[in-house]
């Protein structure tokens, strides 16, 4: 797998939608011999076209991510509920947050017709899988097709649909889940056991996710069966990420001390700092993505500028702390050094 992506060390810098990747990482990815991956997330398809140019002119292999449509109505009376409490946190900010539910598929027909037009070297969906005609039109565009699975019956389906490779991702990696069912919390299962568990059952190969943050964390995980192990936690704090100062601070702030899987800030599980926002409102939040993803959405935006990370959603998966202000290829290759 390797040498199929112009890889020398088996790492993946993950793809961090809403900021965190940039170009400018998975050139750093690349130079250290590692793999990057873009973030379609919230983007328009405008912008993933031009960040797929800027990359591309480096002659580089590089991948996508793309949320795939797998949508958790939220019901309109608990979604007017919360929005009327958070509006008042909003309101502190000069905010308005949207009164009524905001639904959308983040233009994944779109991004689809982007990357079957001008296709990359590797294409990953999370949060669902996408349909068969989608992925076989990828893969007939010469795009290997990564399906992102929480669990063995996850990686089941996926194997079904017919994708070429599993990104198993565990509970302990930040940001959202990409579990196929968030109505319910993802089991703590550690890395190394969930790759084990899922290799026995589907032979695919696996990318891993999911607190790997040392050299040691990496080393067990490929000796466990992964192909590369995906990081991104550890990356927030390099010089080419695009995490906000508020975000990157907080990683190495004394006040914050752990990680807590929460449903306040999207309406699906997502791992972050645990803050007051969390502690507040994770009682009360209602499912709902991506309806409380927009809802929120202003709000963070906006504390983030203002440099108040308590209504910020701080993700970050366990290993928070091994986060280095430093480049990127450096980092890399340190997390490699074990192998």
């Amino acid at each position: 797998m390797l040498a199929q992506f112009g890889m020398s060390i088996p790492l993946i810098a993950a793809p961090m939608a809403g900021g965190p990747t940039t170009t400018a990482m998975v050139l750093a990815a690349s130079r250290a011999g590692a793999f990057g991956m873009l973030a379609a997330g919230y983007k328009t398809v405008e912008a993933v076209d031009a960040e797929i140019k800027t990359v591309r002119a480096e002659g580089i292999s590089f991948g996508i991510n793309l949320f795939a449509p797998n949508p958790v109505p939220v019901d309109p009376a608990a979604y007017r509920a919360y929005a009327e409490i958070v509006q008042r946190e909003a309101d502190t900010f000069g905010v308005t947050l949207p009164a009524e539910p905001v639904e959308d598929d983040d233009a994944f027909g779109d991004k689809i017709a982007l990357l079957r037009d001008d296709p990359v070297p590797m294409v990953s969906f999370t949060f669902g899988i996408p349909p068969r005609d989608v992925i076989a039109a990828l893969q007939r565009a010469g795009t290997a097709v990564v399906q992102t699975v929480t669990n063995a019956d996850d990686a089941a389906q996926a194997h079904a649909a017919g994708v070429d490779m599993l990104a198993v991702q565990a509970a302990a990696a930040g940001g959202h889940s990409g579990t196929l069912t968030p109505q319910t919390l993802p089991t703590p299962i550690p890395v190394v056991d969930l790759v084990k568990r899922i290799a026995a059952t589907v032979r695919l190969p696996i990318l891993a996710a999911g607190g790997l943050a040392t050299p040691g964390a990496v080393a067990e995980v490929i000796h466990a069966g992964a192909g590369a192990a995906a990081v991104g936690t550890v990356l927030l704090r390099a010089d080419e990420s695009g995490a906000s100062a508020t975000h990157r601070a907080a990683l190495v702030d004394p006040a914050y001390t752990e990680t807590v899987l929460t449903r306040a800030f999207t309406g699906r599980p997502a791992r972050g700092l645990r803050n007051a926002f969390i502690d507040a409102h994770e009682a009360e939040a209602p499912l709902g993505y991506p309806a409380i993803h927009h809802l929120t959405s202003p709000l963070r935006k906006a504390a983030a500028a203002a440099g108040k990370p308590d209504c910020v959603h701080l993700w970050a998966g366990t290993g928070y702390r091994e986060a280095t202000a430093e480049p990127a290829s450096d980092i890399l290759r340190r997390l490699a050094s074990g192998l």
